[in-house]
Formats: C-alpha cells, structure tokens, sequence
C-alpha cells in the first residue's frame, strides 16, 4: 500500500500546490476568515472528496466563556463559522480527528506582497504558508488521496477546519463547547520534523498603571506611570526565573535551556519627553509547563506583583489575563503517537513544544489523546519569510495516509 500512497500523492501534489495558493490570497488575519473558510466548504463538498461537510455556526455566546481568549477586542461571531468535515468508516474502528486553523498574523515589516503566493523551486512563499494553511492543504491532500484510492476505512476520520487560533483558540473552544468524540486527534502545526506529544501552555497578560503626572521638576510629586512598569517587568522576570527552575526535571523540555519564555511585547506611556506619565500599559506572555496549572500561575503572577512595590504601586494596577492555555501531556508509548512513529520509519523525533497551540482544548477538555505534527517549521512563521516546501507537504501527507491505515484499520 506504501507504494500506492506514495503515487497517489505525487500525482495530488500540483492540486495540493494550488488549494495553498488559493488561499494564501485570502488577508484572512483573526476575525477575516470567512471568505477562506467559504472557498474550503466548496472544494470539501465537490463530490470527489467523499465527505460530508458542515457549516458549525459561531455566536456571540462565546465571548462568556470562561476560557474564551481577547488579545484581539471587538471581535464579533454572528455570520461566522469553522468548519466540520467527516469520512465515515465502516464501523470497528479507531477515529481519528484533524484540526488546523485558518488565521494568520498580520504581516511582518518588510514582507513583501504578503496575499500574493509565489512559488520557487517547489516552496511556496505567503502569509500563512506553514502556519496554517499549508497544514489545511496537507489536510485536503489526504482526504483527497483516501478517496482516490478508495480506501474503506474502519473508523471514521474527521476534521475540524477553525478561525481564530492565533488570538487564543476561540475556534476550536467553539468546537470543543460543540462536542466531539474520537479515539485520537492530530493538530496540524509546522513542526519541523518532530512529532509533540507535549505541548507546553502560557498565559498573556495586560498591565495597566496608573501614576501621577507632573513636570520633570518635581520629583517625590509625581509617580511615573512607566516606572511602575519597570518595576513590574522586573519582578515579573524574577518570577519567571524562579518557575523556570522549579519546572526543571521534565525529560522532553529540560533539553531546551528556556521552553516557557516569557516575554514583554507591547509597552505603551507617555507623550511628552519631560513629563512622567500617568498611565502605561504593559503586554506579554508566559509560558507554561506541565508541573503548573494555568491557575496556579495566574495566581503566583499576581503575588509576584503584589509584592513588587510600595502601597502606591499594588493598588495602582489592574491585571487582566487575555489568554489562558493549560500544558497538553500525552504518554509516547499511546498508540497514536507510536502509530505515527511506525508510518513515518521513525524518522519523527519525539519532542515537547515550546509554543502553545490548540491541542490542550482536546486533550484536556473532550478526552481525546492529542499529538501535534505537520509539515514546516515554526523558524519561519509569522516572519517574513514565510515558506514551505511541497515535497514537505508531500512527506506529511504520507506519513498521515498511513498512520490512518495503521490506526483506524483500513482495507483496499
């Protein structure tokens, strides 16, 4: 059967190159997604593909999720959907569930013609080409390549297509809410040849102070706004250095001298050189590892802000938490992760990621064991040089193609 896939595929490819490339050219940043996910219910439908292809409806319900994410306000649902797509198997089977996402970033400085694909030597160049439509394209390469080849499989294969995983989840916590069963889920992320059987969490946060402005003159007067931020960053770093030990011992993430990083993105104060200001706000994120629940850091976060600065400094902020993400474990040895292993011929290194993603909606929340892999490399998401290979695509889809054989049970 190796073979048959392996010439399936090849013969696929050009199609795959173009389902990419189609949809590299939609701008499709968080909360723009529609248009691509409208392109996908068409070419899911066509009658080739074998699938049934559903429309699961977005609300505004959602923004009163405990765990609904808002680095990104103002977003509305209403006229919004992901999409679901499934391959029924006879029955007797293991299910098996995909889920990639459609959002992108915005585009990086520099980046020229970002919605315009170009293809050089076989790599395909684009916002979003790895991360993630270059996973949605690898997706379609394998439903397209069971249909061709009119494998019967055992159990079913289904497919979760979401908006909004950049900015928090929000798409796949609408499908987790929607409910979801299955015996394995693969999350397709660019994963530079390893296959993530841990997936470390994170939380982003928002800092906003409030100082007493005044004139450069008068010191012991004023309270600077942007100090307190400093002082805040500080003490921040010393907590993270202290998580950062304390989360030592865990074998797939101590080879990384620093997997949950924390990081000051976005600092904002002021408007005069010679004036300290009333008001900074202050943004970033944290990583997570397994040893800590989301909450507990949460907590310690704050504790470690209480106790940054005077009476002044701990009631003149406000801490806000935009984005909550819980670590995602599953056991090596679980028949998914060694599945994938076998169709791959071991050539998948077994690794924790260092980057947080949706996986811990479906592990943690509906109970289904959860991997991440997929073609590309993080190295170049979200940068401007944004890239992947189709013979990567190519070697992901033939990997996947045979690890549903392996898991859900299939016979030609």
């Amino acid at each position: 059967m190796q073979s048959e896939i392996h010439s399936t595929v090849a013969r696929l490819l050009p199609e795959a190159q173009a389902v990419l490339c189609d949809l590299i050219r939609f701008p499709s940043t968080c909360g723009n997604e529609q248009a691509a996910m409208r392109y996908l219910s068409v070419i899911f439908r066509k009658p080739c593909m074998g699938l049934k292809c559903s429309r699961v409806a977005l609300t505004d319900k959602l923004l009163d999720d405990p765990d609904y994410s808002n680095p990104v306000p103002g977003i509305k649902y209403a006229g919004r959907f992901n999409l679901r797509v499934a391959r029924k198997g006879r029955g007797g089977g293991r299910s098996l569930l995909f889920n990639t996402h459609l959002d992108v970033v915005p585009p990086s400085e520099n980046m020229d013609q970002p919605w315009t694909p170009r293809v050089v030597d076989g790599v395909v160049h684009g916002r979003g080409a790895c991360d993630a439509k270059g996973q949605a394209a690898t997706f379609w390469l394998v439903m397209r390549a069971l249909a061709e080849m009119k494998i019967k499989l055992a159990g079913d294969v289904i497919g979760h297509l979401v908006v909004e995983e950049e900015n928090g989840g929000n798409g796949s916590l609408a499908m987790a809410r929607h409910g979801e069963r299955a015996d394995g889920c693969i999350v397709l992320e660019p994963s530079g040849g390893k296959l993530f059987t841990s997936i470390r969490g994170a939380i982003w946060f928002r800092l906003v102070f409030t100082g007493r402005a005044g004139h450069s003159g008068q010191a012991g007067v004023t309270r600077s706004a942007l100090l307190m931020a400093r002082d805040a960053m500080n003490a921040l770093e010393q907590y993270h250095a202290k998580l950062l030990a304390g989360s030592r011992g865990l074998p797939l993430f101590d080879v990384y001298p620093n997997p949950m990083p924390l990081t000051f993105g976005k600092l904002e104060a002021g408007n005069w050189p010679a004036s300290a200001p009333s008001r900074a706000v202050l943004a970033g994120v944290l990583g997570l590892l397994p040893n800590k629940t989301k909450e507990q850091v949460c907590d310690e976060f704050r504790a470690a802000l209480q106790a940054a600065g005077d009476e002044f400094f701990t009631q003149n902020f406000e801490l806000q938490f935009m984005y909550k993400h819980d670590s995602s474990v599953l056991d090596p040895a679980h028949p998914l992760p060694q599945s994938i292993l076998r169709a791959s011929g071991q050539t998948l290194e077994v690794a924790g990621m260092t980057a947080s993603c949706d996986a811990w909606f479906y592990n943690n929340q509906l109970k289904i064991p959860t991997v991440v892999c997929g073609p590309g490399t993080l190295k170049v998401a979200h940068s401007k040089d944004e890239q992947i290979g189709m013979q990567e695509i190519a070697g992901a889809a033939e990997t996947l193609l045979s690890s549903i054989v392996d898991y859900c049970g299939a016979k030609t």
